[in-house]
């Protein structure tokens, strides 16, 4: 044996003995807390480089008014914050709260990347918020940007015993802990714009000015401090001490030694504006800073921001056509659905909690692991109620994002598939950081690896696909759209066998959705928050025996999405996963009726151990040693038996939604004879997601828990159905025009009511009423609710 060959096998000896020694040093992680072994899509060279750039600042926390901060962990963050008097008693407004009860709030106007106009009514005080982001000679990673704050008053609606002021509190806060300096002791604007000053690693030294033509009165507070989710209460406590001392609401003009915080108090008589800019990288030579702080406020910014509002208007039109198709009262509330969905795109980094108990009652806690850290940039569903990712609600939010910005929204489709783990699991809801984590119960933090949610990111993908075979991309993105499916379709091929393998039912080509409670004793029909429709009616006994029908059409959407994929990419098929023989098999109609069907109600539904006959009832309770407490016990009144449930609803129409029903088809027919039917679900303003004829049509739940998806309106689902109607009302066969002519009226009926809403009250909502329409739940609810603009646009993606 010569040197060389003795040499490489001493090597491999080692390595091996190395190798082994660093696996029992150093115990492998948890496979559930194990990430994906494959190149974060983040890090794809098209998400580098100048669109890294471009996206560094932004409006990225959306649970704040106004919030903004730079794509990385940890950040130089900005928010506003003013002052209201309600009953002699001082409050800030700060984070976004439906109990502040603003008349309105939103992004009327915003182009997701470096403007946003935004308009919030309080009790008779009119604040326009715009941004503005500008990438200069001399301006450093990023950018520059600017904030105009324009105050307006309602004197018929603001109340006398309000000051004749508005006070508003502009601050800055460094997560990475880098002190501020304050640039005087004596703030004066007009002597000298400068407020504050710094330096940070990625874009250099800094300045903050404050320009303003108006009479305004500065006075400001620094604070060193770990915590930024709290601001806002740290500054309440410091103008009630200055209250108690002074009898002023007034900063005090002083600072802790190195603050990483500092709030400016910007007080003015109505009306005012003022404008806050942000420079970086003022230390070089060739810097211009005065110059570029020209460009940035007064007339130069006015017209800036002009020249943006009518490119956004210019774009809406170019993308969704509305002039040709809707009103201008419609037009204007698609163009706010958009703003304040792109608006209310942002940026979280932090660690998600992991169940390691498989049980699911969240009135317990239970034992957590952390999954690996983890940066997310997403759109929210609601910047009041739910500020943060939700994985089944983000596909809705990307059939519109796609269309406006496919750079943005393949980031961010990448950001939420490289959370995929070693499994192919992804948590379904995203509570990462502090922010976020203030904002949720405890008990529902952690996520339940075993758990499911709706793949409806594949109903986006699905778009961009068709798109392609459109040839509706240029050269350029088509290029960069084919290399992050080619990136990507090894998670997507976890993620789809994870949700084909784990939520298999008993019977071949049957599926159910994991984490349904099947012990509890107090709620009327056990949830299932994996399925994203919360209380809709289930098989009143969960067990490994039912058969969701919902989950099942979902598996079919992913594996057309898949096969769509892999024909699109020329891949060949592997063995044992083959995704056009899955889809196939999914959509034998003979075989979904088998599983499904019902000839009596001629509709399709879940099937499971059911009983109809289960009730909630007041019980006395004993409760530790002789002591008795009144609840709502649910109380089974006939025992269950495996059988289909008869609750006809959203989830009937899956098959129907998925195009599954040919043309000709008698049950399609009566599928069109049941979603017309005003007995139930048909309404003036949605279809129903529960028929009037259910028995737990608009039941709670338990005694606090009100019916959710029993009986209202969600837009997401009449979209779905909108859009299964225009394809039917395209198909040839005896039921094309009683399709068509549900299609006008549902779509008429859907947009005439969230228009009225809006103009009512100022919001899109959540869910809306079912007698009357009204808006209820969430709000402003810009997530799935912005699909509206598509419904106006008749954009419906070809599945």
């Amino acid at each position: 044996m010569n040197f060389s060959a003795l040499f490489i096998i001493i090597t491999i000896i080692l390595f091996l003995i190395s190798h082994l020694v660093n696996s029992t040093a150093e115990p492998r992680l948890p496979r559930v807390i194990t990430p994906f072994p494959a190149p974060k899509l983040t890090d794809l060279s098209q998400f580098q480089g100048k669109h890294k750039e471009s996206l560094y600042w932004g409006t990225y926390r959306p649970h704040i008014y106004l919030g903004i901060r730079a794509r990385t962990p940890q950040s130089l963050m900005a928010g506003l914050m003013w002052n209201y008097v309600e009953d002699d008693s001082y409050h800030l407004r700060h984070v976004c709260k439906q109990e502040d009860d603003l008349s309105a709030y939103g992004w009327i106007k915003h182009d997701g990347r470096d403007f946003g106009h935004q308009v919030l009514v309080d009790h008779g005080m009119i604040l326009n918020t715009s941004f503005l982001k500008s990438k200069g000679e001399g301006s450093g990673y990023g950018g520059d940007w600017a904030v105009r704050l324009d105050v307006q008053v309602d004197r018929s609606k603001w109340n006398k015993k309000h000051e004749s002021s508005a006070q508003l509190f502009f601050y800055l806060a460094d997560e990475g802990g880098n002190a501020l300096h304050l640039s005087s002791q004596n703030l004066n604007v007009h002597e000298d714009s400068l407020l504050a000053s710094g330096s940070r690693i990625d874009i250099g030294d800094w300045q903050l000015h404050l320009k303003s033509s108006d009479d305004l009165e500065l006075h400001y507070s620094g604070f060193h401090t770990p915590y930024f989710h709290n601001l806002s209460d740290l500054v309440e406590e410091t103008l009630v001490t200055q209250r108690r001392k002074h009898g002023r609401m007034q900063l005090p003009d002083s600072s802790d030694d190195l603050p990483n915080v500092l709030v400016f108090q910007i007080i003015g008589g109505f009306p005012f504006t003022s404008d806050i800019i942000l420079v970086s990288e003022t230390n070089s030579e060739s810097s211009r800073v005065e110059e570029r702080l020209n460009s940035l406020t007064g007339i130069s910014l006015s017209n800036e921001l002009k020249y943006k509002e009518q490119a956004f208007d210019e774009k809406i039109e170019k993308i969704f056509n509305l002039a040709d198709k809707v009103d201008s009262d419609s037009i204007s509330v698609g163009k706010a659905a958009v703003g304040n969905l792109l608006g209310g795109i942002g940026y979280f980094y932090g660690q998600s909690k992991i169940a390691l108990s498989g049980n699911p009652n969240h009135k317990e806690h239970v034992p957590y692991i952390s999954y690996w850290p983890a940066e997310l940039y997403t759109a929210v569903p609601c910047r009041s109620t739910f500020p943060r990712g939700f994985l089944w609600d983000e596909g809705f939010h990307q059939l519109l994002i796609w269309r406006w910005d496919i750079h943005i929204s393949l980031d961010i489709i990448g950001h939420w598939l490289d959370l995929i783990n070693i499994d192919g699991w992804i948590p379904r809801e995203q509570i990462l950081g502090a922010e976020a984590l203030s904002r949720v119960p405890e008990e529902y933090v952690p996520q339940h690896p075993t758990n499911g949610n709706p793949p409806t990111m594949l109903l986006a993908l699905s778009g961009i696909i068709n798109a392609l075979k459109n040839s509706e991309f240029n050269a350029m993105d088509r290029s960069e759209i084919s290399l992050f499916l080619e990136c990507a379709f090894g998670r997507l091929e976890a993620w789809f066998q994870w949700l084909n393998i784990t939520q298999s039912g008993e019977q071949m080509s049957s599926y159910y959705w994991h984490g349904r409670d099947n012990v509890t004793t107090f709620e009327l029909n056990p949830q299932t928050l994996s399925s994203g429709f919360d209380d809709y009616p289930r098989a009143s006994h969960p067990s490994a025996d039912e058969r969701h029908l919902d989950l099942r059409c979902w598996v079919l959407l992913a594996a057309e999405c898949m096969h769509s994929i892999e024909q699109f990419l020329n891949k060949e098929t592997k063995p044992g996963r083959s995704y056009g023989s899955t889809a196939k098999l999914l959509s034998d109609i003979e075989l979904l009726n088998q599983l499904h069907f019902d000839d009596a109600y001629g509709a399709y539904f879940d099937f499971g151990n059911h009983s109809e006959k289960v009730q909630l009832k007041w019980k006395e309770l004993k409760v530790g040693h002789n002591h008795a407490t009144r609840q709502l016990v649910r109380e089974v009144l006939e025992r269950p038996v495996l059988r289909l449930v008869p609750q006809i609803g959203y989830v009937s129409f899956f098959p129907f939604m998925g195009r599954i029903i040919s043309s000709g088809s008698l049950i399609l027919e009566k599928q069109l004879e049941l979603i017309s039917n005003r007995s139930l679900l048909w309404t003036d303003y949605g279809l129903r997601s529960l028929a009037k004829t259910s028995s737990l049509y608009m039941k709670y739940n338990t005694e606090h828990d009100a019916p959710y998806w029993r009986g209202t309106i969600w837009i997401n689902m009449n979209y779905r159905v909108l859009s299964a109607l225009h394809h039917y009302s395209k198909e040839s066969g005896p039921y094309q025009d009683k399709a068509k002519a549900m299609y006008k009226e549902l779509r008429s009926n859907l947009i005439r009511n969230i228009v009225r809403n809006y103009q009512q009250t100022g919001f899109l909502w959540e869910q809306y009423d079912q007698i009357k329409g009204n808006g209820k739940g969430a709000h402003p609810f810009t997530g799935w609710t912005s699909v509206v603009v598509l419904i106006m646009a008749e954009a419906y993606d070809t599945i």
